[in-house]
């Protein structure tokens, strides 16, 4: 399928038949989500695919038995941590390394990427980033954050919503249709999937065939000349 066809039949479908999603097709979608964009590289997000039927039922109504939810054929909880940038470290130096990476690219992974995703107990260290950025701000632009456990949690999210889009848009281009959830109970799933208190749940995705119940109604979206600027 070309790309922009796939982008074009990207639907947020509520209703699924019963056919099942080979494991393939998922896994498949997950190698291309993995290579999204995010920030520094450091992947700081989880896929957990709720296989056993009893954990399916929870997440379920965890997400407010939604049409989508009840009769997807698979689901995918995606989930962002700021404090995985620890799981990435010592690969992304090795990969510096063998790359043979220029200098500032070892300086970034070993001792500026520590600094910036720790925030203190308490966030404790966030006033001390934030005067410092500020100090330096007043004499040539500078970063303003991230300070502190929120602002890292907000970075983690963007990244991982990228992956979910290229997630979705693989199964798109293999036949296979998605809603991307946002409407669940984040406390009930994070105690689900046995997450910290730093993890935050992205969304939700409901995997399947389409039915022809799917939607109600042809996509809107507001006109291009609406949201496009030109400065």
């Amino acid at each position: 399928m070309d790309f922009f066809e796939a982008i074009k039949q990207r639907r947020s479908i509520r209703q699924y038949t019963s056919t099942p999603v080979s494991e393939e097709i998922i896994k498949k979608s997950i190698e291309a989500a993995v290579i999204a964009p995010n920030s520094s590289n450091v992947q700081t997000w989880n896929f957990y695919w709720v296989k056993s039927a009893e954990k399916k039922s929870l997440l379920v109504k965890a997400c407010l038995s939604q049409s989508a939810a009840r009769t997807a054929a698979e689901l995918m909880v995606v989930t962002a941590d700021p404090k995985l940038w620890r799981r990435s470290q010592k690969p992304l130096i090795k990969w510096a390394v063998d790359s043979q990476a220029p200098k500032p690219v070892h300086v970034y992974y070993e001792k500026l990427i520590p600094m910036t995703y720790r925030w203190g107990l308490f966030n404790s260290l966030a006033p001390f980033k934030w005067l410092f950025a500020n100090a330096v701000g007043l004499f040539r632009p500078f970063l303003k954050g991230p300070f502190t456990r929120r602002d890292l949690q907000e970075v983690a999210i963007k990244s991982a919503a990228l992956a979910c889009e290229n997630f979705v848009l693989a199964l798109t281009a293999q036949g296979v249709s998605s809603c991307m959830m946002e409407g669940f109970d984040e406390g009930r799933v994070k105690r689900l999937l046995r997450l910290n208190s730093s993890t935050r749940v992205v969304m939700v995705i409901a995997i399947g065939y389409a039915s022809n119940k799917g939607t109600w109604g042809p996509q809107w979206r507001l006109p291009v000349t609406d949201v496009f600027h030109q400065i």
